[in-house]
């Protein structure tokens, strides 16, 4: 199977099946290893049925591989996966219209609250890690590392920060262009937290998009633009984009699947998951789906340009779904050490 490694995306929003073509670093070795790796007794069995899975366009690369994937195994069994943010993902998820909802943060407690009100019970899945990277315009030849506090200074909100030289002096007195996920996005819930310390608060002139490609493009073809979204949107565009490294205490640290992983890239290391509703469980099409997705995450995290988690981290997602073990281990959690919580 041929695949290209770029990520690709509509700028819609609506649900779409998967059809981006990636190209295996591993080639047939990959394709070996997730046949292998496939449920038995799911894959002699074929199954028809649909997956809906929406949510966050930062997981939505590994869902989307998957579903791939998982199509070559059960061709009867449509998968779809849509973009419509985090939060909006878990509107869909807690009004029972989706099955899985991606997620680049952990539940919040007002979205806990829907699920036990209403009596809706789901698995909580970690299934990557990320590195939401901070990056400019490859014509940028003046920034060489941002600290969290000129992060904050920069994206609080009330900032007076307009060129970028209210930054550092002796950076150009031109404009700063910002960009960034919008207010549905983990992502955009996660850096607000991280870096103005609490979840939501931002400046709120810079041109938001749900669409992290459409991020990529306005930075891209903007000499004075800077923004943030998930690693693997820039490693999938390193010809378009410079990465800059963070100083979160300990001296500059640019992302990397080494930095990320050994949590050198701090404050901005995150695990991501998906949610299941436990009633879509127990469809035989969808417990395929969500085995198939633990049993391959890792290796497609790494093709997308996420982190694999640790092996031990698969093994609990594969225990908590066999014990149905419902209900969230991360939401009671600061998201700055909730990456400690998948550690063997």
């Amino acid at each position: 199977m041929n695949y290209s490694k770029k990520i690709m995306m509509s700028d819609e929003k609506a649900m779409r099946t998967s059809n981006t073509n990636r190209v295996f670093k591993t080639g047939t070795l990959l394709t070996l290893a997730l046949t292998l790796m496939t449920t038995t007794a799911f894959a002699a069995e074929r199954l028809r049925g649909t997956v809906s899975v929406d949510g966050s366009s930062t997981v939505f690369p590994i869902s989307e591989a998957v579903a791939e994937e998982f199509s070559a195994v059960q061709p009867r069994v449509r998968v779809t996966v849509g973009v419509s943010g985090t939060g909006g993902g878990f509107k869909k998820f807690l009004a029972g219209e989706i099955d899985i909802n991606d997620a680049s943060r952990p539940i919040k407690e007002s979205e806990l609250e829907i699920a036990q009100s209403s009596d809706q019970k789901f698995l909580e899945l970690p299934v990557a890690f990320d590195g939401l990277s901070v990056v400019v315009n490859p014509g940028n030849t003046w920034v060489d590392h941002f600290s969290v506090a000129e992060l904050r200074k920069i994206w609080q909100p009330g900032s007076s920060v307009k060129n970028w030289s209210d930054i550092r002096a002796d950076w150009p007195e031109e404009p700063i262009r910002l960009y960034g996920p919008g207010t549905d996005s983990g992502t955009f819930d996660y850096f607000t937290q991280t870096i103005n310390g609490a979840s939501g608060a931002s400046r709120p002139d810079y041109t938001a998009n749900e669409d992290d490609n459409a991020l990529v493009r306005g930075i891209s073809g903007d000499e004075y633009a800077l923004g943030y979204f998930g690693f693997a949107y820039y490693a999938a565009n390193k010809d378009k984009l410079k990465i800059v490294p963070i100083d979160g205490g300990n001296g500059p640290v640019a992302p990397s699947e080494m930095t990320i992983n050994n949590g050198e890239y701090a404050p901005l290391s995150r695990p991501v998951f998906i949610y299941v509703r436990e009633s879509a469980l127990l469809r035989p099409e969808v417990r395929a789906f969500v085995d198939f997705y633990i049993d391959n995450a890792g290796l497609l995290a790494s093709e997308v340009g996420y982190i694999a988690l640790p092996d031990m981290a698969y093994e609990r997602a594969k225990s908590r779904i066999a014990q149905n073990d419902t209900g969230s281990a991360y939401s009671d959690n600061d998201l700055l050490s909730s990456r400690d919580l998948l550690k063997p």
